[in-house]
């Protein structure tokens, strides 16, 4: 291969500085300060001279101007400019020359705190005294920590069958003289462990009936049993994934095409818990449900080399799966930490469909990096094998069961989720070393022995008695000073408080922002949480989809009811029109069959038997109602009816929809009347599901339609961010985000108090919650407000003090304002 034109201007250059560097003058070796007096002590007095002025750009791997001082060899070898000492003449070594400054573009070091005329004076002196190494001294890279897979032992203890976490926090907690507190109470652990698990705050029935169970493994049974609701899980943990893996609903790049989401991989992959070394396999190389990772962002307008695809994909698998900082090894060597232009490179390189230079701090080098995992120790790619089978040996070197890198990184990011610091910290400066080692890397192992499954470690963490020590408050100890003493308090994530809003309210979003996995393969927007029907459009004859005979139609549903619901809304839609009744009870009427009618029927509703009446009508061309009860031929077109009940007390869901236990007839006499004639009444005909031509209605219609009217149960995770997520942390997710800011912000607490979002979330609220509870006294909306908000009832001052708020009866202002007061308490917006 021929040089290219920058390659030979950068050798011109380097020999021409060889030839013309004449050395020091006598006049400046007047002005050198004299050589220490005593015998220096290189381990002591000339390498922390190294360290704090040499090495960041000459050690640890780098050689910037081919110049490294790794070892002895490598500074007597010196660089591009010939030796860099003559061992026994310091007057005429480059070193001393460069470390003077004599020439001013020319002294080292470039940046940072110049050496001092006593330290120069050292430095001559090691030279002139033989410039002897200490034996095991080196300056070359490190030995990577966290890296190697290793299975420690279990500290020794009186209690060898206690849980395997608390082994090593009970040997902590002695080394560090520390006394055991007293786990938290139910309540307190309950709600914890909803938010942590799911995202959820505990409904009340469940909390109430949870702190009454006497079982005393009844803790460890709530973890798997909110494990085992795998759509929730699945939802609360699209929020963490979402931030690391850059994947959101809307921003830059998705306009133009310049980036792909992985939504519907990744809840698919949460929700049967796939293992996470094939999670990470399909991320690294991917599938073309998942390559919106490594795709990344392709950034309009100009941008530097460190921005590149490639580049990004480069930082994102480090980061994520590694913990590893590559951002300023991107641009150039890095000043932070050990990696360099040529690390970064050569990852990246594994990315490109070809040759990819390196590009320093935006200049082109004209050299090419070897391609290579950041952590060659694990194994080498073969840099002549094509893209395909590079992504595919890189994905088999970082899920490999020896890099134990990934493992340690994603435990340690569950910890920092439950207990709010991580055992390593920062979670993504994995070279740093772990608070309790041997806990660390036993829970690695462990995760590993049970098939990368991250349910198992997340059960294994929270059925610690470590996670249910009392939270404590969060300080500002440094790494060193850390001491470990229970959970950090911790502040609920935008889409936790957004979710536990609607808990109280009843509020939620409308419609989620992408269609996730359904059953068979197929996508759509998942429906509300605990729908358990899927409704069919019915009419009297078969073929209606296509055409039916303009005229009225009379549909019946009888149902038996154990309980009266305390939430009964139901969803209809009609071509043409409809008139709906519940009990012999007129509810409501429609006429535009493009829209979804919501009704809320439980004033209308009685224990024991129950029945709903529709008069429906196909009308004639033209919008024209036929007379009553005439069906008229010649003037076929389409018709049909769908509906769906949503009826719910406490956890008992009684939800039906439309199908062939309708009944039909055209007879008007006695549609609406509890006893009819069954001879006239006959089976409804199914004409398909929900989504059949011609009316072409989503899969969701149903939560589309109870959103809209206060029914909404989409969480927060599922949709784009709106004012009130934003001010709370959310981020835009055009970097990577592991971990977000704990502390409160002036935009938050504007946000909070005055954010219009929050007030009408509130307001409609209000109204849901007044309707529900027609007559109820104050006292009692307020102990419900509580048990939802807080999971416990109101104090008497708290009770005395909400009365007063509310009003007698409850008026809509009030209520606005006692919940905008509980969701302003610590209590409610702190993980505690």
């Amino acid at each position: 291969m021929k040089p290219t034109l920058t390659r030979l201007i950068t050798a011109f250059v380097s020999v021409v500085a060889l030839l013309t560097r004449a050395g020091i003058t006598p006049e400046q070796v007047k002005n050198l300060p004299p050589p220490a007096s005593h015998p220096v002590n290189f381990t002591k007095e000339i390498k922390p001279i190294f360290e704090a002025s040499c090495i960041k750009c000459h050690g640890r791997g780098r050689d910037n101007g081919d110049f490294q001082i790794d070892s002895r060899e490598t500074l007597l070898k010196g660089g591009g400019s010939g030796p860099a000492i003559i061992v026994g003449k310091s007057a005429e070594s480059y070193l001393i020359e460069l470390v003077m400054g004599f020439d001013p573009d020319n002294v080292m070091p470039q940046k940072g705190t110049k050496l001092t005329r006593e330290q120069i004076g050292l430095l001559r002196a090691w030279i002139d005294q033989g410039a002897q190494w200490d034996a095991g001294v080196t300056f070359a890279k490190v030995e990577p920590i966290n890296l190697k897979a290793r299975r420690p032992e279990f500290p020794p203890g009186r209690n060898q069958n206690a849980h395997p976490i608390d082994r090593f926090v009970d040997a902590y907690f002695a080394a560090h003289k520390i006394k055991l507190p007293k786990a938290v109470d139910d309540r307190a652990f309950a709600r914890r462990v909803y938010l942590d698990v799911i995202g959820l705050l505990p409904p009340p029935e469940e909390l109430e009936k949870f702190v009454a169970d006497k079982s005393k493994d009844k803790r460890a049974q709530l973890v798997q049993r909110l494990l085992a609701d795998n759509e929730n899980y699945a939802i609360h943990w699209m929020t963490f994934w979402n931030d690391m893996l850059r994947n959101d609903y809307r921003g830059t790049g998705y306009i133009d095409g310049g980036r792909k989401q992985i939504t519907q991989w990744l809840y698919a992959a949460l929700e049967k818990n796939q293992p996470y070394d094939q999670f990470v396999a399909e991320l690294i190389d991917p599938k073309p449900e998942s390559e919106g990772f490594t795709k990344g962002i392709v950034w309009r307008g100009v941008v530097n080399a460190s921005q590149t695809p490639q580049m990004q994909a480069a930082q994102h698998i480090s980061q994520v799966f590694m913990g590893v900082n590559l951002k300023c090894a991107s641009c150039h060597d890095s000043f932070i930490n050990d990696w360099t232009l040529a690390d970064a490179y050569g990852l990246a390189g594994i990315y490109s469909d070809g040759p990819l230079e390196m590009v320093l701090c935006d200049k082109p080098t004209g050299k090419n990096a070897p391609l290579r995992f950041i952590y060659p120790q694990l194994g080498e790619i073969d840099p002549q094998a094509d893209k395909p089978a590079r992504l595919k040996k890189l994905a088999q070197l970082v899920t490999q069961r020896q890099d134990g890198r990934l493992t340690r990184t994603f435990v340690n990011r569950l910890w920092q989720e439950f207990f709010g610091r991580g055992l390593v910290e920062p979670v993504d400066e994995m070279e740093n070393p772990a608070w309790n080692v041997d806990l660390l890397d036993w829970l690695a192992e462990d995760f590993a022995d049970h098939g990368y499954d991250a349910k198992h470690t997340i059960e294994v963490m929270l059925t610690s008695r470590a996670y249910q020590l009392p939270a404590v408050a969060a300080t500002e100890q440094t790494e060193k000073s850390f001491v470990f003493q229970g959970p950090v308090v911790r502040r609920m994530s935008a889409e936790q408080f957004r979710d536990a809003v609607t808990a109280v309210t009843g509020i939620g979003y409308a419609t989620p922002a992408a269609d996730l996995p359904l059953e068979g393969g197929k996508t759509g927007a998942k429906p509300a949480r605990g729908t358990v029907v899927s409704p069919k459009w019915i009419w009297n004859d078969a073929d209606a989809a296509n055409k039916a005979k303009a005229g009225t139609v009379y549909l019946r549903k009888e149902f038996t009811l154990t309980e009266l619901p305390t939430e009964a809304a139901v969803v209809l839609r009609c071509d043409n029109t409809f008139q709906l009744q519940v009990n012999g009870q007129r509810v409501g009427e429609g006429d535009v069959h493009t829209r979804s009618y919501v009704f809320d029927i439980r004033p209308r509703l009685k224990k024991g038997q129950n029945f709903i009446a529709v008069k429906a009508v196909n009308r004639l061309p033209g919008d024209v109602d036929p007379k009553e009860g005439e069906a008229v031929p010649g003037t076929e077109n389409p018709a049909g009816f769908i509906f769906v009940a949503r009826l719910r007390a406490g956890t008992n869901v009684m939800d039906f929809g439309s199908d062939s236990s309708w009944t039909w007839s055209h007879e008007s006499a006695d549609w609406n009347k509890p006893q009819v004639s069954a001879e006239k009444w006959k089976n409804a005909a199914v004409l398909g599901d929900v989504t059949i031509s011609p009316w072409n209605v989503r899969a969701n219609f149903t939560q589309q339609a109870l959103a809209k009217t206060g029914y909404g149960e989409v969480r927060a995770a599922l949709v784009a961010a709106d004012s009130l997520q934003t001010a709370l942390g959310r981020p835009n997710r055009e970097q990577v985000v592991t971990v977000r800011a704990s502390a409160a912000t002036t935009l938050q607490t504007l946000e909070l108090t005055n954010g219009e979002e929050l007030a009408r979330i509130l307001g409609r609220g209000a109204e849901k919650i007044l309707a529900e509870q027609n007559g109820a006294s104050s006292s009692d909306l307020a102990k419900e407000l509580y048990h939802k908000a807080l999971g416990r009832n109101p104090t008497s001052g708290e009770l005395s003090t909400a009365r007063e708020i509310l009003g007698q009866p409850a008026k809509k202002a009030g209520m606005e304002d006692l919940m905008w007061a509980l969701a302003m308490l610590p209590e409610f917006q702190l993980i505690y």
